[in-house]
């Protein structure tokens, strides 16, 4: 085959008869292609679908090639070892049978040519940073992140023909990622990946759109993608704004027209009354002009309508991922005021016995690592440095954006939880001085029995509370879904209405990892609402694009064997 991977007519229903693809024709050859396309749109299906992990309804997919899968969520045994998730137990109890001195024809047919699995292995561990683990560690010692970067490991030791990645990121801190970027921009084969992570997507040479069911192939990585994708939308504003034109104009000639007749309609009532021209004559010349008016009025409502059809499809051209702009003048904080006051930081305990609700015995922070960077702290008095190292208190004043990083399992969210109040740190004294929105990693703060609107108002006591969701694009009878049945970016948008609609108004938000498995359009729309918010932002999130164009002020590192520090841009 010219394509490594070949798509013809593809069609795929869910049991339960929800379409997800309809007759899709598509391929992918070598290199490296980011997919993309909103939530919902059947991208991870497609990659299960060419996987052989679904079977389609209708349509052929055709791998030219081994398959190699990467799903979002990986289900692992508890009692495998490292080992086994690489595919290289039997291999390497072969290598060690031999070495102790057996020489069964079995066991070099077991190794084959893989005389050297557990140095490549070793490599490719040490290489997306797992220099820690060993080979028989246990799965269940593995956190998330470690999950992730072993299962790609095992990818990229098997070497496959064609390599499918469903949101490779998720759950990897800014190390790890940049460890993944180094190994994808490496890689020589096939590889198709499905991801929000703009970096990630920085390195393909191509990105596929799939949208309604159809795909558009766009060359060149996503600011490639972006820049023809801009170009598109603005043509299409511009088709809006003339066929609306036409509108107006085709409705004033509509106008003029009865305008126009009326006048001759009185003119011709005149002539009749004064008896000036025989009945037969007069009756004949009515018939006309009647016929006439309705030829006329006919002609230009026909008009009035085309041109109303064409302004419906120049807005259905433009894509329902418009950036969310929104006014939030009631969240300003003035320069100066302090919000947030988080003391006892140095003598936190940053261990995962704590951070998962334990009690212990308070730690020391341990000192800073030798030669770290001083700098100054926005948040401190005007002049004042904040000396290098931990910091024993958290002051957060005015509208200041804060970054919050740091390595997976470092106690970003139990520090955040904390601040919102659902859970306490030892040691850790919080005081709010002001209201305080909470946005967690689970979109879990809606009523999913209620409406949009039900969710918002429940929140917020605005008026006009339907112009305000309309500005998060939930215009006319989209307020009125029942938030169950909204999609993830539907679903995004109405929890952040109602934590920025919220009555009264939130001054200090509060964002756990908010790009997490959001498309590119719903991180475009959060960064919109985000410019219109007037208070202080405290982000824990590894997308640096995203922190990048939140326009962070601040950017702090929390690592559990340091504490908290102050740390350069990123």
């Amino acid at each position: 085959m010219t394509a490594a991977i070949v798509c013809s007519d593809l069609s795929f229903s869910w049991p339960d008869g929800e379409p997800v693809l309809s007759g899709l024709t598509v391929s992918f050859g070598p290199g490296r292609t980011g997919l993309i396309g909103v939530n919902g749109s059947g991208k991870s299906t497609l990659l299960r679908l060419i996987a052989g992990e679904l079977r389609p309804g209708s349509g052929l997919v055709r791998a030219g090639g081994d398959v190699g899968y990467l799903p979002q969520a990986i289900t692992l045994g508890t009692r495998r070892s490292v080992s086994d998730l690489l595919g290289i137990t039997a291999v390497r109890d072969a290598l060690h049978a031999i070495e102790a001195g057996h020489v069964g024809e079995e066991l070099f047919a077991a190794v084959g040519d893989d005389w050297d699995a557990e140095e490549r292995a070793r490599a490719w561990l040490d290489r997306l940073g797992l220099r820690q683990l060993g080979l028989d560690d246990r799965v269940e010692q593995l956190s998330g992140g470690e999950t992730v970067l072993v299962a790609l490991a095992a990818l990229f030791l098997r070497r496959p023909a064609i390599m499918l990645l469903d949101e490779p990121t998720n759950n990897l801190d800014l190390d790890s990622r940049r460890r993944l970027y180094d190994a994808v921009a490496s890689w020589a084969g096939v590889m198709v990946i499905v991801s929000h992570d703009r970096e990630l997507l920085g390195l393909v040479d191509q990105v596929p759109d799939l949208s309604a069911g159809t795909v558009r192939l766009y060359g060149g990585n996503l600011a490639a993608y972006e820049a023809l994708v801009a170009a598109g939308h603005a043509a299409a504003e511009r088709a809006v704004s003339a066929a609306a034109a036409d509108v107006r104009r085709e409705r004033r000639d509509l106008v003029d027209a009865q305008v126009k007749q009326a006048r001759r309609d009185r003119q011709g009532r005149k002539v009749a009354a004064s008896g000036s021209l025989p009945r037969i004559v007069a009756h004949a010349r009515k018939r006309h002009a009647q016929e006439s008016a309705a030829r006329s009025g006919q002609l230009h409502a026909e008009r009035l309508q085309a041109a109303r059809d064409r302004l419906e499809d120049a807005e259905q051209a433009v894509r329902d991922d418009a950036e969310i702009r929104v006014e939030l003048p009631a969240t300003a904080v003035p320069a100066g005021r302090t919000v947030l006051t988080v003391s006892g930081l140095a003598g936190a305990r940053w261990h995962p016995a704590v951070l998962a609700a334990a009690v212990g015995p308070a730690r020391a922070a341990a000192p800073a690592p030798a030669g770290w960077p001083g700098c100054a702290d926005p948040s401190s008095v005007a002049g004042e440095v904040t000396p290098p190292g931990v910091l024993a208190e958290l002051v957060v004043r005015g509208p200041a954006r804060i970054a919050l990083t740091g390595p997976n399992g470092a106690g970003k969210t139990a520090l955040l939880r904390a601040i919102a109040g659902p859970t306490a740190l030892p040691t850790v004294v919080v005081r709010r001085r002001t209201v305080v929105g909470y946005l967690p990693q689970r979109l879990d703060i809606l009523d999913d029995s209620r409406t949009v609107i039900e969710n918002v108002r429940s929140a917020a006591s605005v008026n006009e509370v339907r112009a305000s969701l309309a500005r998060f694009l939930f215009r006319g009878e989209r307020a009125d879904r029942v938030a169950g049945t909204l999609s993830g970016g539907e679903r995004f948008r109405a929890v952040l209405a109602s934590l920025l609609l919220a009555q009264p108004s939130p001054q200090l938000l509060l964002l756990d990892e908010p790009t997490n498995d959001l498309d590119l359009a719903s991180v475009r729309q959060l960064t919109g609402a985000l410019e219109g918010y007037r208070g202080a932002i405290l982000v824990a999130s590894h997308d640096l694009p995203f922190l990048r164009s939140a326009g962070i002020t601040r950017w702090l590192r929390l690592d559990r064997h340091v504490g908290l520090t102050v740390t350069h841009p990123l």
